[in-house]
């Protein structure tokens, strides 16, 4: 977690994936987990030590030509120095960079299906990030251990499918996203139910944001979107004439 105004660089090392969210305010420790000290509580699914934060400061003061790109109302601006803007010497108050790794996250079960605000990790302005973590599964005798059909009447879900085996989903590997916008019906693929009875554990780990105003796909999300993950519910894929969407990732899409 990154706060606004930060200079940052990614010194990135080996292959990558980043899903990164940007908020226009805070993102924050959802605040059923705190007291009313922000002390986390017994029930949290993690816990203060969980929390990274800067240990050792690397101090820049050597002088020359380096650039920063400024985000500012969708544009980015690159500003010139003659010093190193990498020159701070500590962190004051509560204004820091920290991380915290998902696999200390633990996950909440039951007997029967938690719903998705058991898996919530942080939140912000207008939108929640969730963490889909291996975990053990519903465990009452009589327990089909996967989500049912729903509509997310007041979000649009974002799922980011890190690694794991996804059970409720056909057609989905690592690194794919879908969208389920409001109100369209969405859950397990036909016999996934079934299959799942009888199961104990899943090893998914994937990223859910679900956002409390309508998203808008860009353009280039629209040029990835595969066009084909609507009609991943149907037992066959019967192709009809005319029936391709000039807009299919309005709907809902996996790319």
């Amino acid at each position: 977690m990154i706060p606004r105004g930060t200079t940052y660089r990614f010194a990135a090392q080996g292959p990558q994936r980043h899903l990164v969210f940007e908020s226009p305010g805070l993102i924050e420790i959802p605040r059923r987990y705190r007291n009313e000290y922000g002390q986390l509580l017994e029930h949290a699914p993690y816990y203060e030590r969980d929390i990274r934060v800067p240990e050792a400061l690397e101090t820049h003061a050597e002088t020359g030509h380096f650039e920063v790109r400024i985000k500012a109302r969708g544009n980015l601006t690159s500003y010139y120095y003659d010093f190193h803007p990498l020159d701070v010497v500590g962190w004051d108050g509560y204004l820091y960079p920290w991380a915290f790794n998902i696999h200390d996250y633990e996950p909440v079960t039951g007997l029967i299906h938690q719903p998705p605000p058991s898996h919530q990790t942080f939140e912000g302005h207008n939108f929640v990030v969730c963490s889909f973590c291996p975990r053990m599964l519903d465990y009452h005798p009589k327990a089909v251990p996967i989500p049912y059909n729903h509509s997310n009447l007041d979000s649009d879900e974002v799922l980011y499918y890190v690694n794991g085996n996804f059970s409720s989903r056909r057609g989905i590997e690592a690194g794919s996203i879908t969208l389920h916008p409001s109100g369209i019906p969405h859950g397990p693929h036909p016999g996934l139910a079934e299959k799942s009875i009888g199961q104990t554990e899943t090893h998914e780990l994937a990223v859910m944001c679900d956002t409390f105003h309508p998203l808008r796909l860009t353009k280039l999300a629209k040029k990835l979107d595969d066009g084909e993950y609507a009609y991943s519910w149907l037992e066959e894929r019967v192709p009809a004439a005319g029936d391709a969407d000039e807009d299919p990732a309005g709907v809902t899409s996996h790319f």
